[in-house]
C-alpha cells in the first residue's frame, strides 16, 4: 500500500484538457522510467533487488530509471505485480485490432476482478482499457464475456477514456461503448455511487455528439435474421438509441453478483442514470 501511494502521488492524475471535453476523466498516467525509480525508492529497494524481481539486467534497469529506454508492456505488467501499482498506468500504446477468444476475454476479466471470472486468471495483467476497447472491437465475442462488459468501468473508471474514445471512434464502435457505459452508470446508480455515475454519463454525453446512425451489434455478427427481427423489437430503449441489436441489461448482472441489490425494470427506475437516458431518448 505504501508503494501504491507513492506511485499515486508521482503521478499527474489530472484532468487532460483539449478542445474535446471527454478528456475530463481523471486516469492515471502510464508507467515510466522515473515511475519504476519513484516505486523502486518507496520499496526501499536497491536496483539488483528490483532486477531480481522483474527478471531484468541492472544495465537495462538504469537505462529505463533515466529514461533512456521507454518502459516495455511487458515490464510495465511485471512492475504492477512487484510494486502494486494501479493496472491503469501499463502503457497502452497504438491500437492493434486482433481477434481473440473467449478464453483470453475471461483470463483478462478474471485477472481484473469480475466475479463471474475470478476462477480464471491471466499470469500478468492488462491496461482495463486495453482489454475493453479489444472486446467492444470483437465481431464474436462470447455471451458471458458479452454480459461482463457493463462491469468493467465500474472498479476502472480511472482509465484512460481519451484513448478508449479516440479508438472507438477510428473503429465505428462508438454507439457499443456508450451503450455499455450507459448500463455501467446504472449499476452505479443501484449502488448509489453519484460521483462514478457523474463520470460515466459524461463519456456517454460525450458520445452523443458522434453517435452513428447504422445498426449494429454487440459482438454477434453471427446472428440469424429471425434474431435481428426479434431483437427490433424487443431490445431496450438504451440499445435502440445506439443502434444496437442486444438484449444486453444491467438487470441479469445485478441480480447475479449484487442480490441485495433492488433493481427496477428497464430504464425507467430512479437514479441520475435513468434520467439522463431518458433525456437522451426523448430526443
Amino acid at each position: 500500500m505504501k508503494v501504491a501511494a507513492a506511485w499515486l502521488k508521482r503521478c499527474r492524475m489530472s484532468k487532460r484538457r483539449s478542445d474535446r471535453t471527454y478528456n475530463t476523466a481523471w486516469h492515471i498516467e502510464p508507467i515510466t522510467g522515473q515511475g519504476l525509480r519513484t516505486a523502486r525508492m518507496a520499496s526501499l529497494w536497491t536496483q539488483n533487488n528490483a532486477t531480481e524481481k522483474l527478471d531484468v539486467t541492472q544495465a537495462y534497469l538504469s537505462l529505463l530509471e533515466r529514461v533512456t529506454r521507454a518502459v516495455s508492456p511487458d515490464v510495465a505488467a511485471k512492475a504492477i505485480h512487484v510494486f502494486d501499482i494501479p493496472v491503469t498506468a501499463i502503457p497502452l500504446g497504438n491500437y492493434q485490432a486482433r481477434r481473440q477468444d473467449a478464453s483470453f476475454f475471461k483470463r483478462a476479466f478474471g485477472s481484473l476482478g469480475y466475479p463471474g471470472f475470478a476462477y480464471m486468471q491471466r499470469s500478468t495483467k492488462l491496461n482495463p482499457a486495453g482489454v475493453f476497447m479489444a472486446a467492444l472491437d470483437s465481431d464474436h465475442l462470447d455471451a458471458r464475456v458479452a454480459e461482463a462488459l457493463p462491469w468493467l468501468p465500474v472498479p476502472y473508471s480511472k482509465m484512460d477514456w481519451a484513448w478508449l474514445i479516440f479508438n472507438s471512434k477510428v473503429r465505428d464502435r462508438q454507439n457499443r461503448l456508450a451503450f455499455v457505459t450507459v448500463l455501467a452508470a446504472q449499476i452505479a446508480s443501484t449502488r448509489n455511487d453519484p460521483a462514478l455515475e457523474a463520470i460515466l454519463l459524461q463519456m456517454v454525453g460525450t458520445l452523443e455528439r458522434s453517435r452513428l446512425a447504422a445498426e449494429d451489434n454487440l459482438g454477434r455478427e453471427s446472428m440469424t435474421a429471425a434474431e435481428r427481427k426479434w431483437l427490433r423489437t424487443h431490445r431496450s430503449p438504451a440499445a435502440k438509441h445506439w443502434s444496437l441489436l442486444t438484449d444486453l441489461s444491467v438487470e441479469s448482472w445485478v441480480m447475479r453478483y449484487s442480490p441485495d441489490v433492488k433493481v427496477l425494470a428497464g430504464c425507467h427506475s430512479g437514479g441520475q442514470a435513468n434520467d439522463q437516458v431518458a433525456v437522451i431518448f426523448s430526443r
